[in-house]
């Protein structure tokens, strides 16, 4: 099936996949651009979790203030190589992640961080999971993604293991 070059520049503009790999994708869901993404973001979950046991020992951290000045926070994402860390498309998440913890103060990075004793304490442990693992959250930015979903993708893009270490939020009063 032929492809359109619209369509290709569409699919690459909401995904920021590489020509060829929009060109497959459009080609496997027969012209139709949200079978499309649906395909690209399962492959580059696949390819994230191929590259998590690789070592991420560089990276940066990232301190953010809210306006008024009454809350922080401090963030730790590595990454393979210094390269990736200094990269744009590594700083701008970075960025963030820093105002999503800020603006919606997850209290865990991974629903394996919460421990068994708080979990099981709600009824509804999937919404849980959303309100306080920071991976789980619809991104601030854009609510049809999460976080672990923009994750996914900056790893895909950079072609480096991608991970959020730690992270402080602190809130005047708390």
């Amino acid at each position: 099936m032929k492809v359109s070059l619209d369509a290709i520049k569409e699919l690459r503009q909401k995904t920021n996949a590489s020509i060829s790999d929009c060109r497959k994708a459009l080609e496997e869901a027969g012209s139709d651009i949200k079978k499309a993404v649906e395909l690209l973001r399962k492959r580059g979950l696949e390819i994230a979790a191929k590259k998590q046991d690789r070592l991420a020992k560089e990276g940066r951290i990232e301190a953010y203030v809210h306006h008024g000045n009454k809350i922080g926070v401090l963030l730790e994402v590595s990454s393979e190589t210094d390269f990736v860390a200094r990269n744009s498309d590594f700083c701008q998440f970075t960025k963030d992640l820093a105002m999503q913890i800020a603006a919606c103060n997850p209290q865990y990075i991974k629903r394996e961080d919460v421990p068994a004793g708080v979990i099981e304490k709600y009824k509804d442990k999937e919404q849980f999971y959303k309100e306080h693992c920071l991976l789980e959250q619809a991104f601030i930015k854009d609510p049809a993604l999460t976080i672990k979903d923009c994750l996914g993708s900056l790893i895909v893009k950079v072609g480096e293991n991608i991970v959020i270490r730690r992270f402080t939020r602190y809130k005047v009063g708390e």
